[in-house]
């Protein structure tokens, strides 16, 4: 097992631009979170959005900016979030991955759309 990397594209709903990129799959994380250089090219300022406190695997708390709404696509599928902006590379969380019915298989390091849903994503409502 090793990290695993996804071909995603970034989109700023408000105004279009968009982004390619690869991200780190995390299914252990929870938010979408995007380099400061990637928020900038999307069109945000990172002066006028709001902040946003989250705890750190370690424990350590930061405060970041969190920008939105922002279109995340995979595959065929997309969804539109609000993502963190802090680090070096973009990471795909648990909550996106979720909200497009992405099944992460670590074993031979491959982010796919669910199969049981090939078609339409699926969520638990409850």
């Amino acid at each position: 097992m090793g990290l695993t990397y996804a071909d995603i594209q970034l989109e700023s709903v408000w105004d279009k631009r968009r982004i390619d990129t690869r991200a780190l799959v995390d299914s252990g994380a929870v938010f979408m979170i995007i380099p400061e250089h990637m928020a900038i090219q999307l069109g945000f300022d990172l002066t006028e959005v709001s902040q946003r406190e989250f705890i750190l695997a370690d424990g350590s708390r930061r405060v970041v900016p969190m920008i939105g709404p922002l279109r995340v696509h995979f595959s065929d599928r997309y969804c539109d979030l609000s993502a963190l902006v802090f680090g070096d590379e973009p990471l795909l969380g648990a909550v996106p991955m979720e909200m497009m019915d992405l099944v992460l298989h670590p074993a031979t390091q491959r982010l796919t759309v669910n199969p049981a849903s090939p078609y339409l994503p699926v969520a638990m409502a409850k």
